[in-house]
Protein backbone atom coordinates (compact mmCIF):
# COMPACT_ATOMS: atom_id res chain seq x y z
CA UNK A 1 0.00 0.00 0.00
CA UNK A 2 0.91 3.62 -0.51
CA UNK A 3 -0.19 6.44 1.65
CA UNK A 4 0.97 9.83 0.85
CA UNK A 5 0.77 12.61 3.15
CA UNK A 6 0.35 15.48 1.88
CA UNK A 7 2.16 17.83 4.67
CA UNK A 8 2.25 21.48 3.45
CA UNK A 9 1.13 23.45 0.39
CA UNK A 10 2.12 26.69 -0.39
CA UNK A 11 1.39 29.26 -2.35
CA UNK A 12 4.08 27.84 -5.16
CA UNK A 13 3.61 24.43 -6.45
CA UNK A 14 7.28 23.89 -5.76
CA UNK A 15 6.93 24.40 -2.34
CA UNK A 16 4.69 21.43 -1.33
CA UNK A 17 6.58 18.86 0.84
CA UNK A 18 5.51 15.15 0.45
CA UNK A 19 6.26 12.43 2.56
CA UNK A 20 5.89 9.18 0.97
CA UNK A 21 5.77 5.53 2.86
CA UNK A 22 5.90 2.11 0.65
CA UNK A 23 7.05 -0.92 2.55
CA UNK A 24 8.53 0.69 5.23
CA UNK A 25 10.55 3.20 3.09
CA UNK A 26 9.76 6.44 3.42
CA UNK A 27 10.95 9.30 1.11
CA UNK A 28 12.06 12.36 3.00
CA UNK A 29 11.72 16.59 1.49
CA UNK A 30 15.90 17.93 2.41
CA UNK A 31 17.31 21.41 2.00
CA UNK A 32 21.30 21.04 1.56
CA UNK A 33 22.98 23.94 3.59
CA UNK A 34 26.68 24.63 4.50
CA UNK A 35 28.17 27.35 6.71
CA UNK A 36 31.87 28.08 5.38
CA UNK A 37 32.00 24.49 4.16
CA UNK A 38 30.46 23.18 7.53
CA UNK A 39 27.57 21.18 6.22
CA UNK A 40 24.44 19.73 6.77
CA UNK A 41 20.81 18.20 5.82
CA UNK A 42 17.98 20.18 6.77
CA UNK A 43 14.65 18.23 7.36
CA UNK A 44 11.33 19.91 8.42
CA UNK A 45 10.36 17.91 10.92
CA UNK A 46 6.92 19.21 11.45
CA UNK A 47 6.13 17.80 8.63
CA UNK A 48 8.19 14.72 7.54
CA UNK A 49 7.91 12.70 10.82
CA UNK A 50 11.01 10.80 11.91
CA UNK A 51 11.18 7.67 14.50
CA UNK A 52 12.85 9.37 17.77
CA UNK A 53 14.22 6.03 18.06
CA UNK A 54 15.76 5.84 14.41
CA UNK A 55 16.99 9.55 14.65
CA UNK A 56 20.71 8.46 15.15
CA UNK A 57 20.57 5.54 12.74
CA UNK A 58 19.33 8.22 10.04
CA UNK A 59 21.83 10.70 10.84
CA UNK A 60 24.14 8.03 10.39
CA UNK A 61 22.87 6.81 6.65
CA UNK A 62 22.14 10.69 5.33
CA UNK A 63 25.67 12.24 6.32
CA UNK A 64 27.39 9.24 4.82
CA UNK A 65 29.25 10.98 1.63
CA UNK A 66 29.45 7.56 -0.10
CA UNK A 67 26.12 6.20 0.53
CA UNK A 68 24.47 8.44 1.83
CA UNK A 69 23.51 12.50 0.94
CA UNK A 70 26.65 13.57 2.62
CA UNK A 71 27.26 15.88 5.54
CA UNK A 72 28.73 17.02 8.87
CA UNK A 73 25.48 16.66 10.69
CA UNK A 74 21.57 16.58 9.92
CA UNK A 75 19.43 19.38 11.81
CA UNK A 76 15.46 19.00 12.55
CA UNK A 77 13.06 21.74 12.84
CA UNK A 78 11.04 20.74 16.15
CA UNK A 79 8.26 23.03 17.59
CA UNK A 80 9.14 24.55 21.12
CA UNK A 81 7.31 25.24 24.24
CA UNK A 82 9.82 28.22 25.49
CA UNK A 83 11.15 29.67 22.14
CA UNK A 84 10.09 30.21 18.32
CA UNK A 85 11.52 27.36 17.04
CA UNK A 86 13.35 24.72 17.75
CA UNK A 87 16.85 23.11 16.87
CA UNK A 88 17.92 19.48 16.97
CA UNK A 89 21.18 18.61 15.61
CA UNK A 90 23.08 15.21 15.20
CA UNK A 91 26.54 14.67 14.64
CA UNK A 92 27.76 12.33 11.32
CA UNK A 93 28.31 9.53 13.96
CA UNK A 94 24.69 9.47 14.70
CA UNK A 95 25.53 11.35 18.12
CA UNK A 96 23.55 14.37 19.02
CA UNK A 97 24.76 17.63 19.67
CA UNK A 98 23.83 20.32 21.95
CA UNK A 99 24.43 23.13 19.81
CA UNK A 100 26.39 24.76 16.65
CA UNK A 101 27.48 27.71 15.41
CA UNK A 102 27.75 26.74 11.78
CA UNK A 103 24.35 25.00 12.11
CA UNK A 104 22.11 27.38 13.58
CA UNK A 105 22.89 29.99 10.55
CA UNK A 106 21.94 27.46 8.21
CA UNK A 107 18.90 26.41 10.18
CA UNK A 108 17.84 30.10 10.59
CA UNK A 109 17.99 30.84 7.11
CA UNK A 110 16.04 27.69 6.37
CA UNK A 111 13.30 28.62 8.51
CA UNK A 112 13.38 32.11 6.84
CA UNK A 113 13.25 30.45 3.36
CA UNK A 114 10.69 27.93 4.24
CA UNK A 115 8.30 30.80 5.63
CA UNK A 116 8.41 28.17 9.04
CA UNK A 117 9.00 31.71 10.67
CA UNK A 118 8.30 34.69 9.17
CA UNK A 119 10.34 37.49 10.99
CA UNK A 120 13.68 38.66 10.91
CA UNK A 121 13.97 38.63 14.50
CA UNK A 122 13.89 34.18 16.04
CA UNK A 123 14.49 32.76 19.40
CA UNK A 124 15.67 29.23 19.11
CA UNK A 125 15.72 26.14 21.26
CA UNK A 126 18.93 24.71 21.78
CA UNK A 127 19.94 21.67 23.65
CA UNK A 128 22.46 24.47 25.56
CA UNK A 129 19.36 26.50 25.49
CA UNK A 130 17.51 29.24 23.89
CA UNK A 131 19.47 31.49 21.22
CA UNK A 132 18.75 34.75 19.94
CA UNK A 133 19.14 34.91 16.24
CA UNK A 134 19.14 38.19 13.77
CA UNK A 135 19.05 37.64 9.95
CA UNK A 136 20.03 40.69 7.71
CA UNK A 137 17.18 40.48 4.74
CA UNK A 138 17.81 42.74 1.27
CA UNK A 139 15.28 42.37 -1.21
CA UNK A 140 13.71 39.37 0.23
CA UNK A 141 17.32 37.18 0.62
CA UNK A 142 19.25 36.43 3.81
CA UNK A 143 22.55 37.47 3.44
CA UNK A 144 23.83 37.68 7.02
CA UNK A 145 22.93 36.00 10.23
CA UNK A 146 24.05 37.46 13.50
CA UNK A 147 23.92 35.04 16.41
CA UNK A 148 24.22 35.55 20.46
CA UNK A 149 26.33 32.49 21.58
CA UNK A 150 25.58 33.44 24.76
CA UNK A 151 28.10 33.32 27.79
CA UNK A 152 31.52 31.16 27.91
CA UNK A 153 31.34 28.63 30.22
CA UNK A 154 34.51 27.90 31.90
CA UNK A 155 33.55 25.46 34.73
CA UNK A 156 31.40 22.79 33.72
CA UNK A 157 32.94 20.19 34.92
CA UNK A 158 30.36 16.91 33.85
CA UNK A 159 32.72 17.51 30.76
CA UNK A 160 36.31 17.46 31.96
CA UNK A 161 38.23 14.99 34.93
CA UNK A 162 41.35 17.63 35.80
CA UNK A 163 42.02 17.13 39.46
CA UNK A 164 43.50 19.80 41.61
CA UNK A 165 43.10 22.71 39.13
CA UNK A 166 40.63 24.89 40.08
CA UNK A 167 41.75 27.62 38.04
CA UNK A 168 40.02 29.40 35.66
CA UNK A 169 39.82 28.85 32.82
CA UNK A 170 40.64 25.17 33.77
CA UNK A 171 44.73 24.61 31.65
CA UNK A 172 44.65 20.95 30.87
CA UNK A 173 48.50 19.95 30.23
CA UNK A 174 47.91 16.65 28.15
CA UNK A 175 50.76 14.66 25.80
CA UNK A 176 50.32 12.60 22.40
CA UNK A 177 52.85 10.18 21.73
CA UNK A 178 56.15 12.45 22.13
CA UNK A 179 54.63 15.77 21.57
CA UNK A 180 52.69 17.76 24.77
CA UNK A 181 49.79 20.40 24.75
CA UNK A 182 48.20 22.82 26.93
CA UNK A 183 45.18 23.80 26.11
CA UNK A 184 42.50 26.24 27.91
CA UNK A 185 38.83 24.12 28.31
CA UNK A 186 36.05 26.30 27.72
CA UNK A 187 31.91 25.45 26.97
CA UNK A 188 29.77 27.36 24.54
CA UNK A 189 27.13 24.74 25.32
CA UNK A 190 29.28 22.02 24.29
CA UNK A 191 32.96 21.30 25.07
CA UNK A 192 36.08 22.68 23.39
CA UNK A 193 40.02 22.54 24.28
CA UNK A 194 41.63 25.54 22.94
CA UNK A 195 45.30 24.78 21.85
CA UNK A 196 47.62 28.23 20.95
CA UNK A 197 50.08 27.01 18.30
CA UNK A 198 52.53 28.80 16.14
CA UNK A 199 51.32 27.90 12.58
CA UNK A 200 48.06 26.18 12.62
CA UNK A 201 48.99 24.56 8.82
CA UNK A 202 51.64 22.81 10.89
CA UNK A 203 49.57 20.61 12.73
CA UNK A 204 49.25 16.60 11.71
CA UNK A 205 45.41 16.95 13.08
CA UNK A 206 44.53 13.73 11.89
CA UNK A 207 46.75 12.75 14.18
CA UNK A 208 46.11 14.87 17.70
CA UNK A 209 42.16 15.77 17.06
CA UNK A 210 41.02 11.65 17.76
CA UNK A 211 43.70 11.14 20.11
CA UNK A 212 42.79 14.39 22.29
CA UNK A 213 39.02 14.45 21.54
CA UNK A 214 38.81 10.74 23.09
CA UNK A 215 41.13 10.75 26.21
CA UNK A 216 39.81 9.46 29.41
CA UNK A 217 40.01 12.75 31.36
CA UNK A 218 37.02 14.31 28.81
CA UNK A 219 34.26 12.04 29.70
CA UNK A 220 32.03 12.76 27.20
CA UNK A 221 34.70 13.45 24.49
CA UNK A 222 35.54 17.21 23.40
CA UNK A 223 36.38 19.48 20.26
CA UNK A 224 39.69 20.67 19.92
CA UNK A 225 40.82 24.11 18.52
CA UNK A 226 44.01 24.64 17.01
CA UNK A 227 44.91 28.39 17.13
CA UNK A 228 47.14 30.77 15.76
CA UNK A 229 46.60 34.21 16.52
CA UNK A 230 47.52 36.82 13.26
CA UNK A 231 47.43 40.24 15.47
CA UNK A 232 44.91 41.46 18.03
CA UNK A 233 42.30 41.26 15.28
CA UNK A 234 43.03 38.48 13.53
CA UNK A 235 42.52 34.37 14.46
CA UNK A 236 43.35 31.66 12.44
CA UNK A 237 41.63 28.18 13.70
CA UNK A 238 41.62 25.13 12.42
CA UNK A 239 38.86 22.43 14.41
CA UNK A 240 38.64 18.92 15.38
CA UNK A 241 34.68 18.59 15.61
CA UNK A 242 33.48 15.91 18.17
CA UNK A 243 32.28 12.66 16.41
CA UNK A 244 32.92 14.44 13.06
CA UNK A 245 36.36 14.69 12.17
CA UNK A 246 37.99 17.86 10.88
CA UNK A 247 35.69 20.42 9.42
CA UNK A 248 35.53 23.45 6.96
CA UNK A 249 34.31 25.90 10.26
CA UNK A 250 33.13 25.74 13.52
CA UNK A 251 31.03 28.88 14.96
CA UNK A 252 31.35 27.12 18.88
CA UNK A 253 35.07 26.39 18.21
CA UNK A 254 35.30 29.71 16.43
CA UNK A 255 33.61 31.33 19.50
CA UNK A 256 35.69 29.37 22.25
CA UNK A 257 38.86 30.25 20.87
CA UNK A 258 38.10 34.04 20.50
CA UNK A 259 37.06 34.23 24.49
CA UNK A 260 40.02 32.33 25.44
CA UNK A 261 42.27 34.31 23.80
CA UNK A 262 40.52 37.17 24.79
CA UNK A 263 40.59 36.05 28.26
CA UNK A 264 44.80 35.95 27.99
CA UNK A 265 45.03 39.21 26.48
CA UNK A 266 45.83 37.68 23.07
CA UNK A 267 43.35 39.67 21.74
CA UNK A 268 40.53 42.65 21.10
CA UNK A 269 36.81 42.94 21.90
CA UNK A 270 36.59 42.51 17.97
CA UNK A 271 37.89 39.45 15.92
CA UNK A 272 38.06 37.87 12.56
CA UNK A 273 38.04 34.21 12.68
CA UNK A 274 39.87 33.03 9.55
CA UNK A 275 38.86 29.13 8.64
CA UNK A 276 39.32 26.43 6.26
CA UNK A 277 36.21 27.62 4.82
CA UNK A 278 35.72 31.22 4.88
CA UNK A 279 35.56 34.32 8.02
CA UNK A 280 33.30 34.55 11.09
CA UNK A 281 33.41 37.71 12.88
CA UNK A 282 33.13 37.68 16.59
CA UNK A 283 32.18 40.39 19.20
CA UNK A 284 32.57 40.58 22.79
CA UNK A 285 29.49 42.22 24.13
CA UNK A 286 31.29 43.81 27.69
CA UNK A 287 27.79 44.71 29.50
CA UNK A 288 26.26 41.21 29.53
CA UNK A 289 29.78 38.99 28.63
CA UNK A 290 28.15 37.00 25.67
CA UNK A 291 29.76 36.63 22.26
CA UNK A 292 27.78 37.62 19.29
CA UNK A 293 28.65 35.48 16.01
CA UNK A 294 28.05 37.15 12.70
CA UNK A 295 28.47 34.86 9.06
CA UNK A 296 26.71 33.54 6.21
CA UNK A 297 25.10 30.58 5.50
CA UNK A 298 24.40 29.08 1.82
CA UNK A 299 21.62 27.08 -0.15
CA UNK A 300 23.66 24.39 -1.47
CA UNK A 301 20.42 22.05 -3.00
CA UNK A 302 16.48 20.77 -2.19
CA UNK A 303 15.86 16.93 -2.64
CA UNK A 304 14.09 14.05 -1.65
CA UNK A 305 15.82 10.78 -0.14
CA UNK A 306 14.36 7.25 0.32
CA UNK A 307 14.84 6.00 3.97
Amino acid sequence: NIICFLCTVSNQISSIYICIMYGGVYMVTFTKMHGLGNDYICINSLENILAENKLPQIARYMCNRNFGIGADGLILVQESSVADIKMRIFNKDGSEAEMCGNGIRCFAKYIYDNKIIDKQSISIETKAGVKGVRLKVLNGEVYEIEVDMGRPIFDDIKNISVQNNYRIPISVNIKVDDTRFIGNYVSMGNPHLVIFVNNVENIDIEKYGPAIENMKCFPNKINVEFVQALGRNTLKIRTWERGVGETYACGTGSCASFCIAYYKGICSSYVKAILRGGELNLNYNKQNGHIIMSGIATKVYDGNINI
